[in-house]
């Protein structure tokens, strides 16, 4: 299993206790995400839904969107960065 840092915007921080970035172990996006919800329950309302990873949910592997790469498949390795991040509508 890879150790990989998961980096969360302040609107999800209060789903975290708070921290800017928790780590979460897996070969993929998707078991590093089944790992931080075993750790943050509360993240998984908040990201996903009965289909899987919300619409404007974006989840960057470095500086690559997954949707661009494999998906929630897409491997990681040891040390990678994940960031979450979901998209924000206003006017």
């Amino acid at each position: 299993m890879s150790r990989v840092t998961v980096k969360l915007p302040t609107q999800l921080r209060d789903s975290v206790g708070g921290v800017a970035q928790v780590d979460a172990e897996g070969e993929t996006v998707d078991q590093c995400l089944q790992s931080l919800f075993s750790e943050h329950p509360a993240l998984r309302d908040r990201i996903t839904d009965e289909s899987g990873l919300r619409r404007f949910v974006n989840i960057y592997l470095g500086s690559e969107d997954i949707r661009f790469l494999e998906g929630l498949e897409t491997p990681v390795t040891e040390g990678t960065e994940l960031t979450i991040l979901p998209a924000v509508a206003g006017g």
